[in-house]
């Protein structure tokens, strides 16, 4: 008779059964997926505002009904981005700076945290780990503070000690030479914690048993890190290398624009696409091209990702991010 009734019920009921016990992940994740669909896709639309000189026409002053009288112009709000004689100069910049980020942001962390995992002292090590880690909540507005501390010409620390050395202070702020040095460093001190972090939880889940059995076998410490801790952060390494390619043609404005103290005389070592793209829309106020940039940037970026992540896919396919 029971065999009857199950019979009876169906695929529909044990559909119905599925739906209910999954109900409650449903509507845990239906927050976060409106918030996605009204912040990130709904948005998308004005892309559109990228082909167009928009205009605000005070008889209609509301954007949607502003957005579509304005003139279609095409790729014309493309064009400032390389009509400019400074195009060369933000080009090689910005990428320059983003390609020794990424080769440090690499290299740097890694080792970081491969130290921080070989200490003995767990103290010791919680606390290096804060103190590397804390710099990344600082706004680049309290940096360029802090770095104006040392640099600045008159109260400076360096060029007071370059005064009590006899010698002629250094006026960092017109001095062009310092600048890539400076700015690297400032990116490494700001961020080096929050990627070391990472891998150090890539580190700390690799199978202890692996360790063991090479230490079984005669490898020292340094054997164990290049045949079993390296290889185990490949994966990491991979997906951060290709998030950070897609973002190769962004710069980090607060970088750029607060630690040089927005100073022209250093435009040739500072200015990059995002400190460049401010500068034209302040002046003109042309939303149009301020769309058109960024939409130029994060199609570079999405680009750069699919041939990123194809590279890594051919010299290892599990560590591919799709």
């Amino acid at each position: 008779m029971r065999a009857r009734q199950t019979a009876k019920q169906g695929p529909g009921a044990t559909r119905f059964a599925k739906a209910k016990k999954t109900l409650a992940l449903l509507t845990m994740v239906a927050p976060a997926a409106i918030w996605m669909l009204l912040l990130r896709y709904l948005p998308m639309g004005g892309l559109v505002l990228a082909f167009k000189q928009y205009k605000v026409n005070p008889r209609n002053p509301t954007f949607l009904g502003n957005l579509l009288n304005s003139k279609w112009v095409g790729f014309d709000n493309f064009k400032f981005l390389f009509m400019t004689n400074d195009a060369w100069i933000i080009i090689r910049n910005t990428l320059g700076y983003n390609i020794v980020f990424i080769i440090l942001g690499v290299i740097i962390p890694v080792a970081f945290a491969i130290m921080m995992n070989e200490l003995t002292h767990k103290f010791a090590a919680k606390a290096y780990q804060t103190m590397m880690f804390f710099p990344y909540f600082l706004s680049w507005v309290v940096v360029s503070y802090f770095l104006n501390a040392f640099l600045d010409g008159q109260y400076g620390m360096l060029p007071m000690l370059q005064r009590a050395a006899g010698q002629t202070p250094t006026n960092f702020y017109t001095t062009i030479g310092p600048w890539p040095y400076i700015i690297v460093l400032a990116n490494l001190w700001k961020n080096v914690g929050y990627s070391t972090v990472l891998y150090l939880a890539a580190i700390a889940g690799i199978d202890t048993t692996q360790y063991e059995a090479a230490a079984i076998d005669g490898a020292g410490k340094w054997q164990q890190i290049l045949h079993i801790t390296i290889p185990n952060l490949r994966t990491m390494i991979a997906i951060l290398f290709i998030m950070n390619v897609g973002k190769i043609f962004n710069a980090d404005f607060g970088l750029f624009y607060n630690v040089p103290m927005q100073n022209g005389a250093l435009f040739p070592v500072t200015q990059v696409m995002d400190t460049y793209i401010y500068y034209a829309m302040r002046n003109t106020g042309n939303v149009s091209m301020a769309s058109a940039a960024g939409l130029f940037q994060n199609a570079v970026g999405f680009v750069c990702i699919l041939i990123a992540n194809k590279v890594v896919k051919r010299l290892d396919s599990e560590s591919s991010l799709f």
